[in-house]
């Protein structure tokens, strides 16, 4: 049996679990399958009715690293993870979901990063998109922070100091699939943020995934950060950064860049 060192362990993992019990086991042994050691992995069960928490409770009766909380009912994914990190114990921060699975040196080589740069507050890396089968169908390098206004640049593998939770002070509850873009708009304000194009995590893409499920709910929830950020940025320097290199941001996301040149037109005409 694992157990924490002295002064608690220096990386949480918060895993926000709703009727995950398909791909939970496998999602759960990727953390405890990491080369480095010194973390807590916070599962939270929020609200499943299809025997998630039994997984959630085996492996933490094995494994004093993880944390079994429970919500009761169904509060969501932003809730459920702002109910993770203040419960959170490590110094730096991620979390991860119920369907997916860190590569074995994810933790290791994100840590060493931050490490390496204290001025760095974010880290963020590649991963690549699986299937139902965990079949590799393609890698997604991370992109520079600069393209966060028609895309989320940082993806699904990702390490941040506390300071960075304690500053934004938790996830947008109102943006339930949009909840981690608006977190990192609003981290690119005040922290240092550094991509490393390393293939460290695998992303499931199934039926059942929020991506697959809410995806219009999704994009709508997207245009309305971008509404909202655009009332504190310089439009001129927004203009300038879009005009730097137009092709690019249409080949990211056509129907982002349509929405994003919306929310501009929006901010102009008030």
């Amino acid at each position: 049996m694992s157990s924490f060192t002295v002064n608690g362990p220096l990386v949480t993992i918060v895993m926000p679990v709703y009727n995950g019990a398909c791909y939970l086991d496998s999602a759960i042994r990727s953390i405890l399958q990491q080369k480095y050691c010194d973390w807590e992995l916070i599962c939270i069960d929020d609200g499943s009715t299809d025997g998630s928490d039994a997984i959630i409770v085996r492996h933490a009766v094995t494994d004093s690293r993880i944390r079994h909380l429970s919500n009761g009912q169904n509060l969501g994914l932003p809730a459920t993870l702002n109910r993770g990190f203040a419960e959170a114990r490590g110094k730096l921060h991620s979390w991860t979901s119920d369907d997916n699975i860190l590569r074995p040196n994810m933790i290791a080589k994100l840590v060493e990063k931050l490490e390496a740069d204290p001025n760095t507050d974010i880290v963020y890396a590649g991963y690549s998109v699986i299937d139902d089968a965990e079949n590799i169908l393609r890698y997604i390098p991370p992109r520079p922070i600069e393209d966060r206004w028609y895309g989320n640049p940082v993806g699904a593998a990702f390490l941040y100091r506390q300071d960075v939770t304690k500053k934004l002070k938790g996830y947008d509850e109102a943006l339930f699939g949009a909840e981690d873009y608006d977190y990192w708009m609003r981290a690119a304000h005040h922290f240092q943020m550094k991509p490393v194009d390393i293939d460290l995590y695998l992303y499931r893409r199934h039926e059942r995934s929020l991506t697959d499920q809410r995806s219009d709910e999704i994009r709508q929830l997207v245009s309305r950060v971008l509404v909202r950020k655009l009332e504190h940025v310089d439009l001129n320097l927004l203009g300038k950064a879009l005009a730097s290199h137009p092709w690019t941001v249409l080949r990211a996301s056509p129907q982002l860049t349509v929405d994003l040149v919306r929310a501009i037109w929006h901010r102009v005409q008030r």
